[in-house]
């Protein structure tokens, strides 16, 4: 019955960061801000999904961190973020770019990555010229650009207007999740995960998804179920890999096929046997070695090391705090 945010043992436990900051965005809403690894190494950056936090990245970062400068933040209203003043596709995109301006130098190049929410978050922003700035490859996981509650499988009926309205009425229902019990075990992993997710897997996901608050989960379920990004793709240029679980049932794998097509520079569509939405947990090498393999071959050490010794001649617009 604990109402703990995050496992804190394990594989999913998150690590503690290098530094932490805070970085603000266009309206003033702050943004919790965590960087792991070595100054001067490869830059990866991290968006989660709806209702997670940054200890839902904990098993990419605790690999990456060897060898990457790993950069992951919560979204406004998520983990250690303030609500903010409003929510929406805009909203994610002036997010990012404030995050990428906190923590990245003029210039430096990144991979970004994207898992569900944060996808439509990488796509939101494709078209700013500070990401255009910072992009050096993206990661688009878990994820669509449009028609989610349509097309979303939570519910085992046939595809149509009833299926569509009563989704959408339990994806942003206000009622509170409450505290982690078996039942709610349970629910989650029938309906964000593959069935033969591990306890320990389904554990983490619990936990990060029921300390989410239930007015920012509700409030921004529905702008995931206005999305419509569609146009956004034609500006993600930078070379995009995209993953996704054949087990899916918030986002099912046609959203991943068809940004694959869509996408102008896909480098690549991972499909996932067995694995659900919540890739980054339940098929954490696979994430990772995505992540690793777009930093190999489109961020360069020497592109970071100068990028690290511009970054101490810049005053970046962020508040440094103690971990």
């Amino acid at each position: 019955m604990s109402r703990l945010t995050h496992v804190t043992a394990g594989p999913y436990a998150p690590p503690a960061a290098r530094r932490e900051l805070v970085a603000t965005s266009a309206d003033g809403s702050r943004l919790h801000v965590e960087v792991h690894g070595e100054d001067g190494a490869p830059a990866v950056v991290l968006a989660h999904g709806w209702t997670c936090s940054t200890a839902f990245w904990a098993a990419q970062i605790r690999a990456l961190s060897s060898g990457h400068r790993v950069i992951a933040y919560d979204q406004r209203g998520h983990g250690r973020s303030p609500v903010g003043s409003g929510y929406g596709t805009a909203a994610l995109a002036d997010d990012l770019v404030a995050v990428l301006g906190a923590t990245l130098a003029p210039g430096e190049k990144a991979v970004i990555a994207g898992h569900s929410m944060g996808g439509m978050t990488v796509m939101a922003a494709a078209a700013r010229p500070e990401f255009a700035e910072h992009a050096a490859a993206a990661l688009l996981c878990s994820t669509g650009s449009g028609r989610l509650v349509e097309e979303a499988q939570v519910l085992p009926w046939r595809a149509g207007r009833v299926r569509t309205r009563v989704t959408g009425a339990v994806l942003g229902s206000r009622a509170p999740l409450g505290p982690v019990t078996p039942v709610a075990r349970k629910v989650l992993k029938y309906a964000t995960m593959g069935p033969g997710s591990a306890p320990d897997k389904v554990e983490a996901c619990a936990r990060i998804v029921h300390a989410c608050p239930t007015p920012v989960r509700h409030a921004w379920s529905g702008v995931l179920a206005a999305l419509d990004l569609d146009a956004q793709l034609a500006a993600l240029t930078v070379p995009t890999a995209v993953l996704g679980g054949k087990s899916d049932r918030l986002t099912p794998i046609v959203h991943a096929r068809g940004l694959a097509a869509a996408l102008p520079n896909c480098v690549g569509l991972t499909e996932l046997t067995g694995v659900g939405h919540m890739s980054p947990i339940e098929a954490p090498e696979a994430v990772t070695a995505a992540l690793r393999e777009l930093a190999e071959a489109y961020v360069s050490r020497s592109d970071a090391a100068r990028s690290d010794a511009a970054r101490s001649d810049v005053s970046h617009p962020a508040k440094e705090k103690t971990p």
